[in-house]
């Protein structure tokens, strides 16, 4: 018989017994509180496409370029392969990237041609060499903070958990671009809120910059016709009399050497390295010809001067070169090329001679309609005005990259990079809507989102149906209502993960893709 102790537990008088009720208490408080977290919480959420890459990946191949070895990811689509939409690859089944293009060389991976044990593809070279297996990873696994959107609105940038409105049964993950009232048009890639550029937070920014180049990859075998339909050689080359000392196939150091007071250029050529289109690596290079010219870009190295050198960069977009200059004395400084080549400064700065002795990164970047320049922890912008012709009208202008030096300079770990572009209808037509003649606007508690995977996301631009609501009635198509919201992405806490041996399970996540998922502000 059970009674109450003096210390107000139920017990039976036999420790076997309350012991085993004790247990049982714990483990039932213990569920209870683990459905509590999970339904009003948190929740785990798997990314089910590539709609997000490169942030958040879907069920994808890690791809190590047979050339460079630079490593990149790889959409997998079930479909392609005669599969259902929700599939696996099982053991033994035909699955392998078809094609892929390496974001760095250039290099278009060849298509499989027999498999190996399981879910590995082994390819072969020209001369029938075996070389690199690939496997099928899953998507990337997630935490998403739930309810945090009946208190409060997401903020621009979020990336959200949402049903979708035209199918409520199934949950869809995209950034959040647009809120409630705001008109919004997607312009040249960017996107415009009531007739302003919103610039992205930076560690929004350092997620969606992309490789067009990576200057310590070089390819093994840069003869063969496989870079972009061509034979590899560096893609940066001087310009006219500036004396770089750049090899054509191995340059891993760029080193100027020069006693004149003249600056030295060398100038990326896009049609013998990566282009500035708007492709990812991750999706079938079949599309890459008519994605349009993104003009946002990054150059990045890092540089050792001596007295009285300098390095720099130079980014042409609309028609205007802007130049981005560090000093051996610590001087730093942005401004734009006018007539005659002369150099006008815009902004200033400095950074401490600590930054210049050791081995600082550069960065100069043209980006959301700003003059960004690093060194080191050192930082200053200048803001070319947020209407939406503030940077140039002359879109139509190819995009240019420099970079510039004079005195005694050795440049290492060179790379050039380009922001994410969201497509609009100007330059796909499965687009509907939010474009600089057909504008969104959106009304109380209506959101807009976007997957960062511009080129193959279904999102606001394209649905076409009004969402569902209840009571026959229905949302606006394009937007997400906010009784959708299901929670914030936070956190990849397993993005993907190492296989031993023949174990079917990876129990190991990969280190490299475990981070916060950004968004808000700064």
């Amino acid at each position: 018989m059970f009674h109450a102790s003096k210390d107000n537990l139920i017990t039976s008088g036999h420790k076997h017994i309350d012991a085993a009720y004790h247990n049982a208490e714990w483990l039932i408080t213990a569920f209870a509180s683990t459905l509590v977290f999970i339904i009003f919480v948190m929740q785990v959420y798997r990314i089910p496409t590539g709609s997000m890459a490169e942030t958040l990946r879907g069920a994808h191949f890690r791809v190590r370029c047979g050339q460079c070895g630079f490593r990149y990811d790889h959409d997998f689509i079930s479909q392609r392969y005669g599969m259902k939409n929700t599939a696996n690859p099982a053991k033994k089944m035909p699955i392998g990237p078809r094609s892929s293009r390496c974001p760095s060389c250039g290099y278009s991976e060849p298509k499989p041609i027999r498999t190996h044990d399981g879910q590995y593809f082994v390819y072969k070279d020209g001369k029938s060499i075996p070389a690199y297996a690939r496997t099928v990873f899953k998507g990337d696994q997630i935490f998403v903070l739930k309810s945090v959107y009946q208190f409060f609105n997401p903020k621009r940038w979020d990336v959200i958990v949402f049903k979708n409105p035209t199918e409520p049964r199934i949950n869809y993950i995209k950034r959040c671009i647009g809120l409630p009232g705001e008109e919004l048009a997607i312009i040249d890639g960017d996107i415009f809120i009531n007739g302003h550029i919103q610039r992205k937070p930076k560690k929004v920014q350092e997620e969606l910059w992309m490789t067009i180049y990576d200057n310590d990859y070089h390819p093994a075998r840069p003869d063969e016709a496989s870079f972009n339909g061509h034979s590899w050689k560096q893609p940066f080359e001087n310009v006219e009399t500036s004396k770089w000392r750049l090899s054509a196939t191995d340059s891993a150091i760029f080193e100027l050497d020069s006693d004149d007071e003249g600056i030295h250029r060398i100038q990326y050529n896009d049609q013998q390295g990566n282009d500035f289109r708007a492709t990812y690596a991750y999706d079938d290079p079949g599309s890459f010809s008519v994605m349009p010219v993104c003009s946002d870009l990054m150059v990045q190295y890092y540089p050792t001067m001596q007295a009285d050198s300098v390095a720099g960069a130079q980014i042409r977009k609309y028609g205007t070169a802007y130049q981005g200059w560090v000093r051996a004395d610590g001087t730093m400084r942005v401004g734009r090329q006018v007539a005659n080549g002369r150099f006008v400064s815009l902004k200033e700065g400095q950074c401490s001679q600590d930054e210049i002795g050791k081995l600082s990164r550069f960065r100069f970047a043209v980006v959301d309609q700003q003059l960004v320049l690093e060194f080191g922890s050192s930082r200053i912008v200048h803001d070319l005005g947020t209407d939406i012709d503030a940077a140039g009208t002359d879109r139509e202008i190819m995009p240019q990259v420099q970079i510039l030096g004079r005195g005694k300079v050795q440049l290492t770990h060179i790379g050039l990079y380009r922001d994410i572009y969201y497509l609009s209808s100007d330059e796909d037509k499965r687009v509907q809507r939010a474009s600089r003649e057909n504008s969104m606007i959106l009304t109380d508690n209506e959101f807009f989102v976007c997957g960062d995977n511009s080129p193959f996301s279904a999102d606001s631009r394209m649905w076409k149906e009004p969402g569902l609501a209840n009571n026959a009635k229905s949302y606006p198509a394009g937007v997400v209502p906010k009784d959708y919201l299901v929670g914030k992405a936070f956190f990849v806490h397993w993005p993907g993960g190492y296989r031993l041996k023949e174990e079917p399970i990876r129990w190991i996540p990969f280190p490299d893709g475990m981070k916060p998922i950004y968004g808000g502000k700064d």
